[in-house]
């Protein structure tokens, strides 16, 4: 693989346009200094409200050397937003300055713009024009949308498969796309296998400074670069807009909150959290500095609601909470008081009670909802008591597909369901072997009857589509090879391995 991407690599996969030169002055005459290719990692948009969204781009002429290969000074940026893709209609434009303490990373935050349509932006330095992205803002309060279409997505191992995935993402003309977590994998990268061996995909090791395991922020600016750096991951950043939450690897293996007793943990943590800023399209509140929240919920009109939270940052597994008083007061109200038809939480992590110990006794993962049984029954007695509409719990994580019924009582199997949750595979970690696939379907599936699909072999995301009387979940399959179900070629084909439907008023998924 050729790891430095280049310009022509970057506009075949964002599509066509931005080839018109930006209206503006042109800067100062020190801009003829930077290097030639400063959009190497792409550009993105996130966050959609009925008037605007957050576009990003990083300068990074050498994304996978210390420092970029930027200068250390501030850098002028224009931006503009069209509502066509030639951009003869630009409805938005203006300034914006990469800093080199924010490794020259651009976060706007556009406003003005039409509820529901569809924007094409760009960016330019001295000349040089990035990629044309694609957005679209949400639907305006109190409007009635017939249906809205979006993939959610978790779980990417840059070694362990290619991005296949988000090529086929691109092609699905989306209205948002969820990212769940584990956008970047902490771990050292090591020499690669073969697809029916144990090992990595990827058939070629990126530079020496970026397969260490990252404990400072150039480290972790390392590594989202290096994750940035592929062409099908900028392709669905630059089809859609993304609302992006974390979980543990983006920081490092089953972190809970403060709860670390490791005295370097809080630098660690720090670092992390300003390399995932500087790589995403997110809105200054999740600015490391000013409270880094990631939770916030978007709203499209009167169908969908979607909350997104944050279950690593305030979890005390002394206490056994999975989001801390402040955040689950924020969702129970979110939830209860919502407009919405369809209202939909991002749980990250597996919510459903899932036992892995066939017959009797119980064995559960601390790290899921299962390590915070309190916390769970608490919020899902809420949802039943708050008379919620249509509740939907979306998960990865666990890198296998999974269809739940929600009860409050999962050791009653007459316990009403009070929501449902779909849970995705992995765009391309590591997922089941075979073998353990079917121990899990012989043994432990029979004693979990709320558990309605279960599959771990294909890796791939989900595709919603929720309009006015029904939910739709395909969950789409990878051509998925060899050892732990990897996607071997960027090439890899796609299918829709099973579909379920959740209609209105009707807790709980049937298999259509």
């Amino acid at each position: 693989m050729d790891f430095a991407v280049t310009r022509r690599r970057l506009l075949a996969a964002a599509g066509a346009g931005g080839v018109a030169a930006l209206t503006g002055a042109r800067p100062a005459g020190a801009y003829a200094r930077l290097p030639a290719e400063l959009f190497a990692l792409g550009v993105a948009s996130g966050d959609p409200t009925p008037d605007g969204v957050v576009l990003w781009t990083r300068l990074a002429p050498r994304p996978l050397e210390p420092g970029g290969g930027m200068p250390a000074r501030l850098v002028t940026v224009q931006w503009q937003v069209a509502e066509d893709e030639r951009f003869a209609r630009v409805v938005r434009h203006g300034v914006s300055t990469a800093r080199p303490e924010a490794a020259h990373s651009v976060h706007v935050e556009v406003g003005g713009l039409a509820p529901a349509r569809e924007y094409h932006y760009r960016f330019r330095v001295d000349g040089r024009i990035s990629p044309a992205g694609r957005t679209r803002t949400a639907t305006a309060a109190g409007a009635t949308p017939d249906a809205l279409r979006f993939a959610v997505a978790s779980c990417q191992d840059w070694q362990n498969g290619y991005y296949a995935g988000y090529r086929h993402m691109a092609e699905e003309d989306l209205d948002l796309v969820l990212h769940l977590g584990d956008y970047i994998y902490e771990g050292e990268i090591t020499a690669a296998g073969t697809p029916d061996t144990p090992g990595y995909v990827r058939a070629e090791l990126p530079p020496e400074p970026v397969r260490a395991e990252p404990y400072t922020l150039e480290q972790y600016r390392l590594r989202h670069a290096l994750y940035k750096t592929d062409p099908q991951l900028q392709q669905a950043h630059a089809a859609a807009p993304w609302a992006l939450t974390w979980d543990d690897h983006e920081v490092a293996p089953n972190w809970a909150g403060g709860d670390d007793p490791d005295p370097a943990f809080p630098a660690r943590l720090a670092a992390a959290r300003q390399a995932y800023y500087e790589h995403l399209p997110l809105r200054r509140a999740a600015r490391p500095g000013t409270g880094f929240r990631l939770y916030r919920r978007l709203t499209f009109g009167d169908l969908l609601r979607v909350n997104i939270t944050d279950t690593r940052s305030y979890r005390s597994t002394a206490a056994g909470e999975m989001l801390g008083a402040a955040q689950e007061s924020w969702l129970v109200d979110g939830l209860t008081r919502s407009p919405a038809r369809w209202n939909v939480t991002t749980a990250q992590v597996l919510m459903a009670q899932l036992d892995y110990l066939p017959g009797p006794g119980r064995s559960f993962s601390t790290d899921k909802w299962d390590g915070f049984p309190a916390s769970r029954q608490r919020l899902l007695t809420a949802i039943a008591a708050g008379g919620v509409r249509n509740p939907v719990m979306l998960s990865g994580d666990i890198h296998t597909n999974l269809v739940n019924d929600l009860r409050i009582d999962f050791e009653d199997p007459d316990s009403a369901t009070v929501a449902t949750e779909f849970t995705g595979a992995a765009i391309a970690s590591r997922g089941a072997t075979p073998e353990e696939e079917a121990g899990m379907v012989a043994l432990l599936l029979p004693e979990s009857p709320h558990i309605r699909f279960f599959e771990g072999y294909h890796r791939g995301y989900l595709r919603c589509r929720v309009d006015r009387d029904s939910w739709r979940t395909d969950i789409r399959a990878l051509d998925t090879q060899g050892w732990r179900g990897q996607v071997t070629s960027p090439d890899a084909g796609i299918r829709t391995l099973a579909s379920f439907v959740v209609e209105d008023g009707r807790p709980g998924a049937v298999r259509v």
